[in-house]
């Protein structure tokens, strides 16, 4: 009598019932449900991070069949909550087209090659340090390319 279930849905699509009292605080429904993983358990119900454990689920008009979505974090604390981007401004999916380090290689490989080009069209624009430079900065970018992607 008196309790009200509570859905808690997960990311990966799969649920679990919880059944709590309305009067019980967000940091109750998180020692009764993930007992040790409280400071990971991130609660997020309308929209709203649920980070204060003070709160009664009356006071946040949390009612029967209510679905509450859950994040576990890893490695994160009480002191810092973080609420997860739900639209993220670059994509973050590896080998997505236009990412905002995507393009900074090829940009950089036409700007190696154009010094090149004019290395070896304006042989008398450059001088012998100019030369070594111009070596020195594509050998450098060559292992920082072969570095970053060849993992």
């Amino acid at each position: 009598p008196g309790l009200i279930k509570i859905r808690l849905k997960f990311l990966n699509d799969t649920e679990e019932v919880a059944m709590a009292r309305p009067e019980d605080t967000v940091g109750v429904l998180k020692s009764k449900y993930f007992p040790g993983q409280e400071s990971q358990m991130k609660l997020i119900y309308r929209g709203q991070l649920l980070q204060d454990q003070a709160r009664t689920l009356r006071s946040l008009r949390i009612t029967d069949n209510c679905v509450i979505h859950c994040h576990r974090s890893r490695g994160a604390t009480a002191a810092a909550p973080a609420l997860p981007d739900p639209v993220p401004a670059i994509p973050t999916a590896p080998g997505l087209p236009l990412g905002g380090g995507t393009l900074m290689v090829p940009t950089v490989m036409v700007v190696l090659a154009l010094g090149w080009y004019f290395r070896i069209n304006y042989r008398q624009l450059f001088t012998a340090p100019a030369t070594v430079s111009l070596i020195g900065v594509t050998v450098l970018v060559t292992f920082l390319a072969f570095g970053v992607y060849g993992q």
